[in-house]
């Protein structure tokens, strides 16, 4: 059974950086390679939108509010995938979920920006 589980989430003020963290387990580590992973958040009233991809030959994709300010990379020998966050606005308000090959999700981890 594939199972993701984010972490890192938190408050930080405006300007700040954080870090997120996807281990996806239930796979072998072939498996985690070829697939695409990413990272996606909703927030209140909102849709739940791409803010960064990798897929599986390492070429990234971002949102274009992240554009700039936020990095996807991925361990492949550890079945995880990062999402470091410079910059940090108060519109980056949203739960963050990990996305594993587009089908399975992780539970999400609250990111707020704040002064």
């Amino acid at each position: 059974q594939v199972r993701l589980v984010e972490s890192g989430g938190g408050s930080v003020q405006p300007g700040g950086s954080m870090r997120l963290s996807c281990e996806i387990s239930g796979l072998s580590g072939t498996i985690f390679a070829i697939a695409a992973v990413g990272w996606y958040r909703q927030a209140p009233g909102k849709q739940r939108e791409l803010v960064a991809e990798i897929p599986s030959k390492m070429t990234t994709r971002y949102g274009d509010s992240v554009k700039g300010r936020f990095t996807i990379s991925r361990d492949n020998a550890k079945n995880s995938v990062y999402l470091e966050m410079n910059s940090l606005q108060p519109e980056d308000t949203a739960v963050y979920y990990c996305n594993f090959n587009t089908r399975f999700w992780g539970q999400g981890t609250q990111v707020t920006v704040s002064s």
